[in-house]
């Protein structure tokens, strides 16, 4: 496997629930996605799209019962660190 196949599969996209303990039922639930890629890299948009796809076949929806949060690493490390420091807060 090659090194780009490599990051861009385990580093594609990074979801997780936050606190989904501290969460009462019938409240939006949060999600925190971190992208190793530019915003405005071109397979940015199918991602996140197709990340938003696949939670409205479960019924989530953003807005009514969800909320997404993305942050954009940009292929830099530091900056990612920082992010996903964020999102776990």
């Amino acid at each position: 496997m090659r090194r780009r196949e490599f990051i861009t599969l385990l580093g594609g996209t990074v979801t997780w629930p936050l606190a989904p303990r501290a969460q009462e039922p019938g409240r939006k639930r949060r999600i925190g996605v971190l992208m190793l890629q530019a915003e405005d890299d071109p397979e940015s948009t199918p991602r996140t799209a197709a990340l938003v796809r696949g939670l409205q076949q479960l019924n989530w929806s953003t807005g009514r019962n969800l909320q997404i949060d993305i942050r954009w690493g940009a292929a830099d490390a530091a900056r990612s660190r920082a992010h996903a420091d964020e999102v776990v807060e």
